[in-house]
């Protein structure tokens, strides 16, 4: 079994700043495309950044400048660091990963989300 944790969110002012993490675990062979999704109350989920194993990195237009996402790839651990928060960022965050438990089976799999709110 695999499983991934998201966790970081919390209350912010608009401008201020959170960092979310994301830590993969279970029977892990390979960890290939790591990612945060974002859902807003009524908005269908949509993509935040995305890394991939080779370092691949790719921001929601809405995001960008704002917004940085690294991993450690020893231990299967995601960060995004958000900066200059706006309240239209209030969402749902989820970790997402594609986790391989052996060569011949890959498992899409989502964290089970942290509260971002952002409010004066």
């Amino acid at each position: 079994q695999v499983q991934v944790a998201d966790s970081g969110g919390g209350l912010v002012q608009p401008g201020g700043s959170l960092r979310l993490s994301c830590v993969a675990s279970g029977n892990i062979w390979l960890v290939y495309d790591m990612a945060w999704y974002r859902q807003a109350l009524g908005n269908p989920r949509e993509l935040v950044a995305q890394i991939s194993r080779h370092g691949t990195i790719k921001y929601a237009d809405s995001m960008k400048g704002r917004v940085t996402i690294s991993r450690e790839f020893s231990n299967d651990t995601m960060w995004l660091q958000m900066n200059n928060l706006e309240p239209e960022d209030t969402a749902v965050y989820y970790c997402n990963a594609d986790i391989w438990p052996n060569a011949d089976t890959r498992r899409e799999v989502w964290g089970q989300g942290t509260q971002v709110t952002v409010s004066s």
